[in-house]
């Protein structure tokens, strides 16, 4: 019987069986079996020797081999003519795929051939930001191919959802960064403001400078976006938002000196397709204390959000971003200037160097010509000056400067009111306020300060009464310490604080403007379910709000400079949820005021100003932005007569050059001297706005607004041309209206540009436009009067409007009046 060779049966039998016990029938051995009888025993052992009987072991069966070429085999030999012949005869495995390419083996040799660009130019939608030049059927016999420029065509995952406005944008700093505006410059600045989209359109661009370029390979191997701490996450957020896995940043946001060195090292010592994460995320004070890693090799794009914060050529950060060795720069500021040119001209050095020559040259050149023409006193021959160096100057920035402003948003937004409110302060304030000014600590503080100044001393004193002024217009609590402590400035004013005065608890009614706040919530809360958001300066007025809200038991939360980055962003995303309970946002400015975003709540009220434009402005961008759903309403308080009124006119001044340089309006009203703006520490009590006094205002006629503003102005005008607001009777809040009698002076207040496109619309085509209350009252007292006086010459018919159900106390008679026989020709009086 063969036996089988199989490992499995093979394994059972024993190497060296036991010759005696061994059966070569059964194939096992029997020395454990229980021994026989000693007479069977014997007969057996003759039986074996008669037959002389030996085990037969048979061999191994060799391994099955799959064909005769096995290796395993011997080699046949073949002569070399029948070689020549079989390798003639053989056929190459080719993919049975009509056209299929690639099907041999490249070994990581590049495919020689024409280039290609790496999306179709020719696609619906396509955002072409780079086509090669035109050539003719001559010059393209000669060209060769494998060094034909091609189209740089921006990813249609990226270009499918950009806007107009954001595919302009990606294009102009294409051909920035590459040379194309600007001969052997490389940088440009995107100066949108809030709301706009710059994120995405830098995002669009750094996408495509990392996977394409004219010569169909990347123009860029890596990127460094520095941005402020607060929005480092965000920034990683954003990309993996449009990009998904696509890309991987990697963002560094903290930890030790040693592990941040490690992962500095390791970005800037990979190239090609060995860099694992081609984009770097870090802040401005990790990239100063880190600088001498960043510095020691090449990077291809360096893109700083909030730009702005190099408005100072002589700090540590400028200088270490100046020492980067990357050509191509790109600077983000809805704000390019917000003190003096000089700072704008920080910001144009950085991303060109040299571009408006050296810092002197242009102060001599360009910055004191235009500043003495924008002087309210300044005669025509300094303005022409003027107007000459800024149109230089324009046009030498604008070749490198993109800036759109936030009026775009009006066709993708709801509409926007903003309302700037002056308040009067209450008596004690008022009494306060006074002794503090008049003081003669301050008198001789005020006197020496120009002297002192030049000696270098007297600054911190000015600045320290300003700053007590500004907390004193919020509430008398935030200079509590001060009075009790008879400080300079304050020697007495305990006396004037009520019996009952205490800090532990708030008390609304020392503060107007907290009065009216308080006012304003509760019309919210009890008419309406919009979220809103309180910003401050100061921590201190933040306490108060806090104070205030568990007074009237509103649910609230809080961001300010002591929370922790990664817990900002849960505080913002759970606010924003609609389904959360929170009635409040209360946001320090210097903590929170860029790249939040808020549109949970669609109200804000900014409670003081800030010397920066800037920075409020950026404060009040948290809500009337992407996303938003709901009409937004963005207030401004203002202690009337005051210091805050004072620096708002300085806001204006500021806005005023920047709009003249970037914004290129001529019609920017010199409406202050900078007499006026220097004089700070008087207090106006004879007035229901010190700005709108200083306008000189010709619309308006004995508290009466005679004459609204300009068809064409909105939010973005300058002041004189929104509408002013001596009573409550005209306003476009109705919380608002409830809290006039609360304390309210006066108000200046506008809309989005789209809400009064949509006027128009309604005055052209009434039938497919919705019209305004007061319109379709006017319409209906048409109908009325023409149904029940057809024939008659004269009629008057009163008509009773009602603005909105919910303020049914503010009622107002319209009287028209037909002065012909034609009904239709109506006058409002």
């Amino acid at each position: 019987m063969r036996r089988s060779s199989a490992p499995s049966q093979s394994g059972k039998r024993p190497l060296f069986p036991d010759i005696e016990n061994y059966s070569p029938i059964t194939n096992v051995n029997n020395s454990n079996k229980p021994k026989e009888d000693s007479s069977v025993a014997l007969h057996r052992e003759k039986r074996l020797k008669t037959l002389k009987f030996k085990p037969i072991l048979i061999p191994e069966r060799k391994a099955l081999q799959l064909n005769s070429n096995d290796v395993t085999t011997t080699k046949e030999v073949i002569s070399d003519h029948e070689e020549k012949i079989r390798k003639m005869l053989s056929k190459p495995f080719k993919i049975p795929i009509p056209g299929y390419e690639l099907s041999g083996r490249f070994l990581g040799a590049k495919f020689s051939g024409p280039r290609r660009a790496l999306h179709d130019p020719n696609a619906a939608n396509a955002l072409v930001v780079y086509a090669p030049p035109e050539l003719s059927e001559h010059e393209r016999l000669k060209i060769d191919e494998s060094k034909q420029l091609v189209h740089v065509v921006v990813d249609p995952l990226l270009c499918n959802i950009l806007r107009p406005h954001q595919r302009e944008g990606v294009k102009f700093m294409y051909e920035c960064v590459t040379g194309v505006r600007i001969e052997d410059a490389f940088g440009c600045i995107m100066a949108d403001e809030m709301g706009l989209g710059k994120t995405l359109q830098c995002i669009t661009l750094l996408w495509t400078l990392l996977k394409q370029g004219p010569e169909a390979k990347p123009l860029i191997e890596k990127a460094i976006i520095v941005a402020p701490s607060s929005l480092v996450k965000n920034w990683y957020n954003e990309i993996f938002k449009w990009l998904g896995n696509r890309v991987r940043p990697l963002a560094i946001d903290g930890g030790s000196k040693n592990d941040i060195d490690t992962k500095l090292v390791g970005f800037m010592k990979t190239y090609g397709r060995r860099c694992v994460n081609p984009i770097l995320i870090i802040s401005y004070e990790t990239f100063r204390l880190h600088s001498h890693v960043l510095h020691n090799d090449e990077v291809g794009l360096v893109l700083c959000d909030e730009g702005h914060r190099l408005k100072n050529s002589e700090n540590l950060t400028y200088q270490s971003l100046m020492g980067l060795k990357a050509k191509r720069r790109v600077l983000l500021s809805g704000t390019p200037i917000q003190n003096d040119l000089l700072e704008y001209f920080s910001l144009v050095h950085f991303v060109n160097q040299g571009l408006l020559g050296t810092a002197q040259e242009f102060r001599k050149k360009f910055e004191n010509p235009i500043l003495r023409g924008q002087d309210a006193a300044a005669t025509d021959s300094e303005r022409a000056v003027a107007q000459e160096r800024l149109n230089e100057l324009v046009t030498i920035v604008n070749k490198c400067l993109i800036r759109r402003t936030s009026a775009l948003l009006s066709k993708y937004l709801p509409i926007k009111y903003e309302l700037v409110v002056c308040i009067k302060m209450t008596e004690l304030q008022t009494q306060l306020y006074k002794n503090f000014i008049n003081s003669d600590s301050i008198k001789r503080s005020m006197q020496n300060h120009e002297s002192e100044k030049k000696k270098g001393g007297g600054t911190l004193s000015a600045l320290s009464a300003i700053t007590l002024l500004k907390k004193l217009c919020n509430h008398p609590d935030l200079v509590y310490e001060k009075i009790m402590e008879n400080s300079e400035g304050f020697e007495g004013a305990s006396k004037l604080l009520p019996s009952n005065y205490s800090t532990k608890d708030v008390m609304p009614e020392l503060s107007g403007k907290l009065m009216v706040l308080d006012c304003l919530l509760a019309s919210i809360k009890s008419t309406t379910s919009d979220k809103i958001v309180l910003v401050s300066n100061y921590t201190q007025t933040l306490d108060l709000f806090e104070k205030l809200s568990r007074k009237r038991q509103y649910k609230y939360v809080r961001l300010d400079g002591t929370m922790t980055i990664k817990k900002r962003s849960k505080v913002v995303d759970s606010f924003n949820n609609p389904e959360s309970g929170d009635f409040i946002f209360m946001l320090s400015s210097k903590a929170g005021g860029c790249g939040l975003n808020l549109i949970g709540a669609n109200r804000l009220v900014m409670f003081d100003p800030d010397w920066n434009p800037a920075n409020d402005d950026q404060a009040m961008a948290r809500v009337w932005r992407d996303g938003q759903k709901k009409p937004c309403f963005v207030y401004r308080f203002l202690s009337t007569g005051t210091i805050e009124e004072k620096i708002f006119q300085r806001q204006a001044h500021k806005k005023a050059l920047s709009s003249t340089v970037v914004d290129q309006e001529d019609d920017v009203c010199r409406h202050f001297t900078l007499n006026d703006l220097r004089d700070l520490f008087k207090l106006e009590e004879n007035t229901v706005s010190d700005t709108h006094s200083k306008f000189k205002c010709k619309r308006c006629v004995a508290g009466v607004e005679v004459k609204g503003p300009p068809e064409q102005s909105d939010c973005n005008s300058d002041l004189a041309d929104w509408r002013h607001a001596h009573n409550s009777r005209n306003l476009p809040d109705i919380p608002l209206k409830h809290c006039w009698s609360s304390g309210v002076s006066f108000a200046f207040h506008h809309r989005s540009t789209e809400q009064v496109k949509e006027k128009k619309e309604i005055e052209e085509k009434p039938e497919e436009v919705n019209m305004d209350t007061e319109e379709k009252e006017v319409e209906e007292g048409k109908k009325k009067t023409e149904e029940g006086n057809i024939g008659q010459k004269r009629e008057a018919v009163e008509i009773r409007e009602v603005f909105n159900p919910v303020d049914t106390l503010l009622v107002h008679r319209w009287v028209f009046l037909f002065v012909s026989s034609s009904p239709d020709q109506l006058k409002v009086l």
